[in-house]
């Protein structure tokens, strides 16, 4: 999963299937493939968005139920209530997740997108900077540098979030989120020639999910926060 592109999720969601089968009551098998179902559905956009997101929100549930102290349950079911919109929700569970595990990257990492899509954005660069530097090795870590790229551009720091979308793409690229954000910086500082060749590359690599995120606006993002995307994808040459 932590490759980062759709087949190698699609095996390790198999991985994780096999998981549970050779142990129905192991917390950690459903909680890995709620989390790859999660990515498939919101990164790579395989299959319907909506009966994703209710399978891994099952799936997560499943988990905090046979363990709920296991702070990786806690942190999955977090990302799960956030991605239906449930940010009060996902924030209680984000906090609880850290108070088993004051240390847990993942949770850190799930901290800082519920406080970014939230409105505390400070707050979550913080959170997500913390949680990059107590794993830097995390299988999350294009989502995690994605999310410090959104919390720079809502922070209308765009020379630093074109840098780390620019460093994102370079690790992973056939991660398709990024290209949308880089488009976006670079066209509200007026780098407009990069920007297009960025809007082209996120049209290219992932149509699908630029629909998703620019065609509609996804349960999570504040009507101000997604204006403000699309007021950057526009300059960067996009055309509703």
């Amino acid at each position: 999963m932590g490759k980062a592109n759709p087949d190698d999720n699609a095996r390790s969601q198999r991985f994780f299937r096999q998981a549970i089968d050779l142990d129905p009551t192991f917390a950690g098998g459903y909680t890995g493939l709620a989390w790859a179902q999660l990515q498939a559905g919101t990164v790579f956009i395989t299959g319907s968005f909506a009966e994703t997101q209710t399978s891994a929100e099952a799936l997560a549930r499943r988990a905090v139920a046979l363990d709920d102290a296991d702070g990786e349950a806690r942190s999955c079911f977090s990302q799960a209530l956030r991605h239906r919109g449930d940010c009060e929700g996902a924030l209680a569970e984000a906090e609880r997740a850290l108070t088993t595990t004051p240390n847990l990257a993942s949770a850190h990492g799930v901290l800082a997108s519920v406080l970014l899509f939230s409105g505390r954005v400070s707050d979550g660069v913080a959170a997500v900077r913390r949680c990059i530097r107590l794993d830097p090795r995390d299988p999350a870590l294009a989502s995690r540098l994605n999310y410090l790229a959104i919390g720079l551009y809502f922070s209308r720091e765009y020379e630093a979030s074109v840098e780390v979308t620019k460093r994102t793409i370079r690790s992973y690229p056939e991660f398709p989120l990024p290209y949308r954000w880089l488009a976006a910086a670079l066209g509200q500082i007026g780098r407009i020639e990069e920007a297009r060749q960025a809007l082209e590359r996120a049209l290219t690599i992932a149509p699908t999910a630029f629909y998703l995120y620019v065609h509609q606006r996804v349960p999570w993002m504040r009507p101000e926060d997604y204006g403000h995307m699309l007021e950057g994808l526009r300059k960067a040459g996009w055309r509703d």
